[in-house]
Formats: C-alpha cells, sequence, structure tokens
C-alpha cells in the first residue's frame, strides 16, 4: 500500500485547504494517506473546521509561516524531515509555494521515490518587485528538477508554468482541475435564499452583489469599490456585500464609508462567512476582482449555488466558468469594462435567471472532489510505475 505525505503551506480559508482535505479524505484505500500544514496567519480565517467536518486530523507544524524566516523555516524543515522519517512515504505532495519549497527539500533528502507539487497559483507577477520575483521564479525551478511531476489546477496554469514563467517542461506537468463537496450549494436553494435575505434585511426586488476573499492586495477590492462608485453616478442601485477578512481591511472600511456617505449606499463588510452556501443562495451576482489567481474558488461555488459571476481576466478564471452562459471575464484593473457588465446584470434579471440555470450544469461534474480524487489516483499510479522503470 503507497503511503501519501500531503502538506500544505497553511490551514487558512482557499482552494488548497479544501484540495488537501477532499484528497485525505476519499482517496482510495490503497493509499494511506497523512496530512501535514501550517496555521493560518492572523489577519487570516482559520479552516481546521473544514478539515473537523469532514474527520480528518492533521498534523500541524506552528513553525511553517507565509513570510519568510530563517529561524521558522528552518525549525519547519526539520520537523517535516522527522514526518518523512517516521512515516515512510512512497509519496510527497506538497501544495503552494512554502510547503512546496520545504516539503520537497526535504523528501529530496530523505530519498522519498515520488515527490509531486501542486501550483494552486504562483507569485510571478503582481505580488513583488522584478528583482524578487526573479528570484523565486529561479527558486522554483531548481525545485521543478527534483519534482518527479507537477501539477497545475487548469490549462492556462500550465501555460504560465512552461511557456510563460519557464519552470519546467510541459511534459512534466499534469492539469488536474480542484475538486469541491458541491451538493451542499444545491441544497434548500430556496430556503437559503429566504433566510439570507431576511437577515440582511434584503427587499425582493434588492440585487444583491458580493465580493469573496481575503482582503489583501492581490484581491484588489479597491477596483471594485472603483466599480460601485461608477455604478453610484449613474444611479444603478444594488446592495454589496464584501465577504473576508485580512490586511487591507482599514483601507476598505474608509472607503466603504465614504462611498456610503457619498451616495447613500449600503456596503456591508461581513467578515469571514462560515456557512457560505447559504449565504451564496441569497446573492444576485458575485465578483472577482483580482490581479493575479489560480482557480478563484468563490467563483466556483457561486456558479454551483445558481449565482451569475463576473471577474476579472486573471489566473485561470476563463477555465473554470461559461463566458456569457454563466459569467463574464474583463480586463484586470479596467473599472469601466467591470462596471459595464456589472450594470448589465443588475439590470436584466432574464439574463440573471438563465446565468443561473447554467451555472450548475457547468460545474457539478468538473469540479466535484470524486472526480478530483480519480484523476489524482490515476497520476500517483503513472508517476509511481514511472519511478520503478527508471530504477531498473
Amino acid at each position: 500500500m503507497p503511503k501519501v505525505l500531503r502538506i500544505i503551506n497553511r490551514f487558512n480559508i482557499g482552494g488548497p485547504t479544501y484540495n488537501a482535505a477532499f484528497l485525505t479524505k476519499f482517496i482510495s484505500e490503497d493509499y494511506e494517506t497523512l496530512l501535514v500544514g501550517g496555521l493560518p496567519e492572523q489577519d487570516e480565517s482559520d479552516s481546521l473546521h473544514i478539515l473537523e467536518d469532514y474527520g480528518v486530523k492533521p498534523l500541524l507544524i506552528p513553525e511553517m509561516k507565509r513570510i519568510p524566516n530563517f529561524k521558522s523555516d528552518r525549525e519547519a524543515y526539520r520537523k517535516i524531515k522527522q514526518i518523512i522519517e517516521e512515516f515512510q512515504p512512497d509519496i510527497v505532495h506538497t501544495h503552494a509555494a512554502k510547503a512546496g519549497a520545504l516539503g520537497r527539500k526535504a523528501a529530496k533528502a530523505c530519498g522519498v521515490p515520488v515527490i509531486v507539487h501542486t501550483f494552486h497559483g504562483h507569485v510571478f507577477h503582481s505580488y513583488f518587485g522584478k528583482a524578487k520575483t526573479l528570484l523565486y521564479k529561479i527558486i522554483e525551478r531548481r525545485l521543478a528538477k527534483i519534482s518527479t511531476g507537477i501539477i497545475a489546477i487548469s490549462p492556462i496554469q500550465k501555460e504560465e508554468l512552461s511557456s510563460v514563467h519557464s519552470i519546467c517542461s510541459p511534459d512534466k506537468i499534469k492539469v488536474i482541475p480542484l475538486g469541491f463537496d458541491l451538493l451542499k450549494f444545491r441544497e434548500n436553494l430556496a430556503e437559503k435564499r429566504a433566510e439570507t435575505r431576511q437577515n440582511w434585511n434584503l427587499k425582493e426586488n434588492e440585487v444583491a452583489v458580493a465580493i469573496v476573499g481575503r482582503l489583501a492586495p492581490i484581491k484588489n477590492h479597491g477596483l471594485f469599490l472603483d466599480v460601485v462608485a461608477l455604478l453610484a453616478e449613474k444611479g444603478v442601485r444594488a446592495r454589496y456585500f464584501i465577504v473576508g477578512d485580512g490586511q487591507e481591511k482599514p483601507m476598505i472600511e474608509k472607503r466603504v464609508k465614504e462611498l456610503e456617505d457619498q451616495y447613500g449606499l449600503k456596503i456591508e463588510l461581513t467578515s469571514w462567512i462560515k456557512d457560505i452556501a447559504t449565504f451564496n443562495a441569497g446573492m444576485d451576482i458575485i465578483c472577482l476582482s483580482s490581479d493575479n489567481e489560480g482557480t478563484p474558488v468563490s467563483l466556483i461555488e457561486a456558479q454551483a449555488s445558481g449565482v451569475p459571476v463576473i471577474s476579472t481576466d486573471v489566473g485561470g478564471v476563463k477555465d473554470i466558468l461559461d463566458e456569457e452562459n454563466t459569467g463574464f471575464v474583463v480586463p484586470k484593473k479596467d473599472p469601466d469594462a467591470f462596471g459595464e457588465k456589472l450594470q448589465f446584470l443588475i439590470e436584466n434579471k432574464e439574463i440573471r435567471t438563465k446565468m443561473s440555470q447554467n451555472g450548475w450544469n457547468f460545474v457539478r461534474d468538473k469540479f466535484h472532489y470524486t472526480t478530483l480524487v480519480k484523476n489524482m489516483e490515476n497520476y500517483y499510479a503513472e508517476l509511481i510505475e514511472k519511478t520503478k522503470k527508471n530504477a531498473k
């Protein structure tokens, strides 16, 4: 029975936690698996409740932190090596950058036969300056050389990793989309919608627009608020919700107050909402304004809930929505284009209804966790066989 050690950066809300949790929980009994990860930062929401919901018990490494730190990184590396030596995995599978760096180095040092890494996003643009970005590219190229296989979560991401940023050759990259427990977003939609709209005092004819994600610079909530201001200038009315928390919260709160005072708008900052399935059901449109993404979970969950989406053209967005049928993609940093599509959806209920009906059909099989697990098991078997042949 092959053993899989799965290592994730940290257990915060987002695609990596769901991906690691579902692969750990639902992988077939042909594999023995252990999940290891760090804790969320102070400005992030804890996602350990997700693991608890599915009965997954991880090993925690508090020293695995987002910001590079020689002391904590060295201790995290030591602990990972110790876990590898005790667990004796056949496969080490890392998720996201920090876990990918420490986990792959430790796996190589310990002689693990198969080393796999999933890019849930990347930091090769919009995060850092040119010098730092180049440094991260050099590091990832070196790590790719010691990896048996690399996983991209969308075809667009594979193209970026191989052709745009030259991390490794395309034949070393396997595309395996994320998978989620989507059925909860389809159950009792009418009751959930009524509950959410009552909780937030939403009238039947009010259009509710939400943006869901970390309040971080890369998410560019400033663009979303610019769009809100543009529509307010035109007299387009809606209720707006900003779901999430993070370092940008003070700036966003200040801007929200200015817009509310100037235009008489109602913009709710909800912080994180654990029961996002119920919340989504009460929304009419869900937006994403990021400058960089991997596969945005919020857009998949929105479509599963039957909610039309509007997103900037970043990362693998075009791979996870059916443009014109379940939502719209607009150029990043372009408030006019974003505002045009948002106004169109706010003012056209029949279009929203049509997109709502299309959303579930588009995501239900493509992004369900059963598809994820099947694809990953096949890839593990392929890599194990490849390693055995190379060893002969």
